[in-house]
């Protein structure tokens, strides 16, 4: 930081709480770019320093708002950090921006930097790049009032950013605040795991060089990015703390003309939401002036979170009363007749005749969630009644609509007809460590025990083929403008669609990997000559003699004993993969009983006749309309998705009131997929 002084306002240090400014000299030029890629597209270079060199925020949001209507953004970060509340102002301008935003880490996104990186939509980061979260710090001099205030106002800094990541990434607060006691330094392949990225990437080969000496200022910064990225200016120490105790320091000058700007802006934003705020009280005023209080006292509380505030404040206390209409259920008797109106209007189930909610509309039941348990809400305007419908203690609207909305995921989950479930391996991982499967060649011949002698122990290691978990999501929101216009898509037909899309997600996984030949733990490619299952050349075609020959070169497999001695595995194929484009040909030359061209009473007998089970696929159209694969039978070493502790439906969770104005609802899947065996999989190029 700065120079130790004693400010009269706490919001100047505090606007450098994540930044760490030092004395080098600044090129005359900025530390991002914006610009349009195509038609409503852009990219933006978040790069070194944020809020550096005299830049501010409010050029960035000119910037982005002169491109003009955007549908997408490529957000790419290498940033050490900065000025929090520049930083803020940005995450803010991109996380409530229309557009989608696709985050990329260029290298590293540490302290601030990383903040900014938590508006995108999907984040991308290669596997060396690396992402730091930390807690907010700065330097305050004067006396022990000052220092306590001082301390107080890192708090609330520190509370705005837990809340980005948060939101980002579906931890509690309690687990972001231990990760920021420390600086968590997580590589690409950790920052999945722990949900600051979706997509893991190839690592970086270099990462640009940085002009900010920040850093030097990290205590713990891994050597592995020390040496991929190396700052331009070496030599300089960031300022030391001051002393424990020291007098007070005399007045410093007038702050530069940046600083100023930066505490002017604080200021203003301040003071608009303190207004808007004392705005939402003021019928209330008289009677919840200790809440309204608490609310302008907190700057990490915006107007939308305070009204929420006030209206569960309200009900407190309230008794409820018989409730209007009687529906037999489990008890809830409200919400029970609540959830099977909805459920019934969305067809996910009968309509019960003795339910006197049927036919209402979302908004109607929502008013009636509340009042018929004698929740007074007369006085409410339509917005303030659906909101306080999602935020009441005594209401269970919410996890009504979660119940409905899950139930319509799992509708489209179940209907999505993907042939990958067919022929694939299902297995289970309890975490997302890397595992290893030992695949059908990776053990030969039992060893012979002579009489009295002892068992030899089979060691695995990391011999087998490695899989790992991903997770896979999206969020969607019921807003109260969604209930008060009765818009039953937002229940119904967006997560049923979801669920579809959860499904297919695995889908591409899956023929991702057969059609991508990646190679496998022994550095050969998945169908290779040497792995002795690829056929190419003019006879791979789909034909009878084509088809005999991958049958039998799947047959002949081999694995080798202890002894050199090659074993025959005796693998046979029950299914064939082929594109659209082959699928009638492949069904009619394996269901028929003779060869194709053989005179009818020539008694020529087909071979191979329902060997095998044809699986069209048009996701192998895309890669080539010519290939097809033989596979092994399912359960047997081909290709594996593994779950999550074996849950294979995707996981749906919601949250209320603050993030959105009703509830965020996030579906997710946990899976991996991965080769198994090269043995159990045979292709044919078809040329």
């Amino acid at each position: 930081m700065g120079s130790h002084q004693k400010l009269p306002a706490l919001l100047a240090p505090v606007a450098m709480a994540i930044a760490g400014i030092n004395n080098d000299t600044r090129p005359q030029g900025s530390w991002y770019s914006i610009k349009a890629l195509a038609r409503g597209r852009a990219e933006i270079l978040l790069y070194d320093e944020i809020g550096g060199w005299g830049i501010s925020a409010q050029q960035f949001a000119r910037d982005l708002k002169a491109l003009g209507d955007l549908t997408q953004i490529d957000l790419r970060v290498h940033s050490p950090g900065g000025d929090v509340f520049e930083g803020m102002a940005i995450y803010n301008l991109l996380r409530h921006h229309p557009a989608n935003v696709d985050g990329y880490v260029d290298g590293l996104a540490a302290s601030m930097g990383s903040v900014v990186l938590m508006a995108a939509n999907t984040i991308h980061i290669p596997e060396n790049a690396m992402i730091m979260v930390h807690k907010p710090w700065g330097i305050q001099g004067g006396d022990a009032d000052d220092m306590r205030r001082y301390a107080e106002l890192l708090d609330k800094v520190e509370s705005s950013l837990v809340m980005a990541y948060v939101a980002k990434t579906g931890k509690s607060e309690d687990e972001i605040k231990a990760l920021l006691k420390e600086e968590t330094w997580m590589t690409g392949r950790e920052a999945v795991a722990a949900g600051f990225a979706d997509h893991l990437t190839e690592p970086l080969a270099a990462a640009a060089q940085l002009t900010s000496n920040r850093l030097q200022e990290f205590a713990h910064m891994p050597e592995a990015l020390n040496s991929l990225i190396t700052p331009r200016a070496q030599g300089i120490t960031p300022p030391a703390p001051a002393p424990a105790l020291v007098p007070a320091p005399a007045p410093s000058p007038a702050p530069a003309d940046p600083l100023a700007a930066a505490r002017a802006q604080v200021i203003a934003e301040e003071t608009a939401r303190r207004t808007a705020i004392s705005a939402v009280f003021q019928p209330f005023a008289a009677t919840q002036g200790d809440l309204l209080q608490t609310c302008l006292g907190d700057m990490t509380i915006t107007a939308e979170q305070a009204q929420a505030r006030l209206l569960a404040r309200l009900g407190e206390g309230t008794t409820p009363t018989a409730p209007a209409h009687i529906h037999a259920g489990n008890g809830n008797l409200v919400g029970d007749s609540v959830r099977a109106s909805i459920l019934a209007r969305a067809g996910l189930a009968a309509v019960e005749a003795s339910n006197n909610y049927n036919h209402m509309t979302l908004r109607e039941l929502a008013r009636a969630s509340l009042a018929d348990r004698g929740i007074g809400v007369a006085s409410y305007n339509p917005m303030q009644m659906v909101g306080m419908a999602f935020t009441h203690g005594s209401s269970d609207f919410g996890n009504i609509l979660l119940d409905v909305a899950n139930k319509s995921v799992l509708l489209g989950w179940n209907e999505s007809e993907e042939t990958f479930e067919l022929w694939t391996k299902e297995g289970e991982l309890a975490d997302f460590k890397i595992a290893h499967r030992v695949g059908l060649g990776e053990f030969a011949s039992l060893r012979q025990v002579r009489p009295g002698a002892e068992y030899k122990q089979v060691t695995v290691g990391d011999r087998g083929e490695p899989i790992a978990l991903a997770t896979y999501g999206e969020i969607f929101s019921i807003n109260r403008q969604a209930i008060i216009n009765d818009d039953l898509s937002q229940l119904t037909d967006i997560p049923r669609k979801m669920g579809m899309a959860a499904k297919a997600t695995i889908g591409d996984l899956v023929y991702a990997v057969l059609t991508a030949n990646a190679a496998m733990r022994d550095t050969v490619a998945l169908f290779h000559a040497d792995h002795d299952n690829l056929l190419t050349g003019a006879g791979s075609a789909l034909s009878i003699d084509a088809l005999s020959k991958a049958r039998q070169a799947m047959r002949t497999q081999k694995t080798q004993t202890e002894g050199g001695q090659a074993r025959t595995l005796n693998i046979r194929p029950a299914f064939v993969l082929t594109p659209i484009a082959l699928e009638d040909k492949a069904r009619q030359l394996i269901a028929s009983g003779s060869v194709p061209g053989a005179d009818s009473n020539s008694a020529i007998v087909n071979p191979l006749k329902d060997f095998a089970q044809v699986i069209g696929e048009p996701r192998l159209d895309d890669a080539s309309a010519t290939a097809w694969y033989l596979a092994a039978a399912k359960g047997t070493d081909t290709i594996e998705v593994a779950y999550l502790n074996g849950i294979k439906v995707p996981y749906v969770e919601q949250q209320e009131g603050f993030t959105v104005d009703g509830a965020a609802t996030k579906v997710r899947i946990d899976a991996g997929v991965a080769p198994l065996d090269f043995r159990g999989l045979t292709k044919s190029a078809g040329a």
